[in-house]
């Protein structure tokens, strides 16, 4: 089998691993941006897609068709992210001929629709957020309104991300935040509806990773916690999630098996619910890729999701049974991201910050190593991070035998960490596992909105690695110089020689 990867950076990186892994022939694709991106390097053969923009390019399912026919590829994996959701892509490859390495087109089409998926979920016996199965419309915003109990989320139909939504605290602001969610959906998916939903406070995100063979049959391969998210975005996951009860675990399996079931679910997903501070949990959406924070489940389970994907689309069946899946230790991963720390002031004169995306090219690299450390990167030295795409940089994973080793183990391997000539969120994510709420396991989806870090961007502990790098350029720039007096003066003694040769040489035969 031959498979093409759709998509770029550390998700390319890890797949094309994989398929090397088990001895499958593989294929890279990137746009004008990523000519030289270290995915490239990791396929078989990588084949230009399309401009730098992600639109012409890597979401462009003519030219990602046109390479999979090019290079004679079997199966196309999308990665997360780009059209890794979209179920025109899973159709469009398998009606091309080759396998998706995923959901089911028409699991994808339930899913990637919120409602639709409330409704399943609703049907399947789970745990649903109250609110109606249907897009919010102009013509039933005003009696939404009379009904409503505030807070509530505005929410996009499509899509994930953490993109489309919108907290909105009263009736008076909700017309304006509907229209704002509605932007933001139209220019991330193209798809302007909203549905609304009531608002949990401080809840904790907790999901879990399912994996079936689309016959019906499921295994649940443990949890994780995501309540670390800043804008609704996950920032820090962990695996298992700290201070759950036996019952509460036994009920999430049970619901997230139930629902994948109902799914003929196939490949793998994510079953995402919310713990309200009663301990109850309800659902909120399913995630029918491979997810992010995929590493800290197979570091706790020692299974390779990749492999399983890979396996399941090569014809093969699952290769474990739900008794086998067993979790051993903890895992915690930080995503590294390219982002400048800013300080803002609030309109009552307090201080702030914002974290911005931050460009730049990777001077210096030394990534971290040790026990129980994980690294998934596309980075190399000399790289340039644009404004192109996404800003994560890497993941680091620790495992250790409890949450307290595992937390040890990944301060120490971001300690570690260097980066030179572009801002990183090092340092915030330092501040953020040093804090007792967060060391404690005390903590919810609004705890960054309460976190301000300390000092500025995790550049400022560069200088002794940046001291060493430029006395061993100079060092090595000075070495090149005598090297070269020395070739020079050789070669002068060299050319001496072959002057008095040639006049021995003449004056004997004359």
């Amino acid at each position: 089998m031959k498979v093409l990867v759709a998509n770029r950076g550390e998700i390319a990186v890890r797949v094309l691993r994989a398929c090397r892994d088990l001895g499958l022939a593989s294929v890279a694709v990137y746009s004008e941006g990523d000519r030289d991106a270290l995915h490239t390097r990791h396929a078989d053969e990588a084949l230009l897609i399309g401009p730098t923009s992600a639109a012409e390019s890597y979401l462009s399912i003519p030219a990602l068709l046109s390479a999979a026919r090019r290079s004679g590829a079997d199966a196309v994996h999308p990665g997360y992210g780009f059209l890794s959701e979209h179920a025109g892509f899973a159709e469009a490859v398998e009606s091309a001929g080759l396998r998706f390495i995923g959901p089911l087109p028409e699991t994808l089409a339930a899913t990637g629709d919120k409602v639709v998926a409330r409704r399943i979920a609703r049907e399947a016996g789970l745990p649903v957020l109250r609110g109606p199965d249907q897009p919010l419309t102009d013509a039933t915003l005003a009696s939404a309104m009379d009904d409503l109990a505030f807070p509530v989320l505005v929410k996009a139909v499509s899509g994930g991300g953490g993109r489309g939504i919108r907290l909105v605290r009263d009736a008076a602001e909700l017309p304006a935040m509907v229209a704002a969610a509605r932007r933001e959906a139209v220019a991330s998916f193209g798809d302007g509806a909203v549905y609304l939903e009531p608002l949990i406070e401080r809840a904790r995100h907790v999901e879990v990773q399912i994996l079936g063979d689309g016959t019906g049959r499921v295994l649940c391969l443990g949890e994780r916690e995501c309540s670390i998210q800043r804008r609704r975005q996950k920032l820090i996951e962990e695996a298992p999630a700290p201070g759950l009860s036996s019952r509460q675990r036994t009920l999430l399996f049970e619901a997230a098996a139930r629902l994948g079931s109902a799914l003929r679910y196939r490949s793998l997903g994510t079953v995402e619910f919310l713990l309200d501070h009663h301990g109850e949990f309800h659902f909120i959406e399913i995630n029918p890729r491979i997810q992010v924070e995929h590493p800290v489940t197979e570091m706790v389970t020692g299974m390779d999701l990749v492999h399983e994907q890979l396996r399941l689309v090569a014809g093969r069946t699952l290769r474990y049974r739900q008794d086998e899946v067993t979790v051993r230790g903890a895992a915690i991963e930080a995503r590294v991201l390219a982002e400048s720390v800013l300080a803002t002031a609030s309109p009552d004169g307090r201080g702030g910050f914002s974290l911005v995306p931050a460009t730049g090219e990777i001077t210096y690299l030394k990534e971290p190593g040790g026990p129980g450390i994980r690294m998934d990167s596309a980075l190399y030295q000399g790289m340039q991070v644009t404004a192109d795409y996404d800003s994560l940089l890497a993941k680091v994973i620790a495992w250790g035998p409890t949450r307290a080793v595992a937390l040890v183990r990944l301060r120490r391997a971001l300690h570690e960490f260097r980066i030179g000539g572009v801002e990183t969120d090092l340092d915030y994510l330092q501040q953020i596992l040093t804090s007792v709420p967060f060391i404690s396991g005390r903590v919810d989806t609004t705890y960054l909105d309460r976190f301000e870090p300390t000092g500025g961007g995790s550049t400022r502990d560069m200088a002794p690695e940046i001291a060493a790098a430029a006395a061993f350029l100079a060092h090595r720039a000075e070495a090149v110089t005598r090297r070269r007096d020395t070739a020079r003066t050789a070669a002068q003694g060299r050319d001496v020689d072959r002057q008095l040769w040639r006049a021995t040489a003449w004056r004997e035969q004359m």
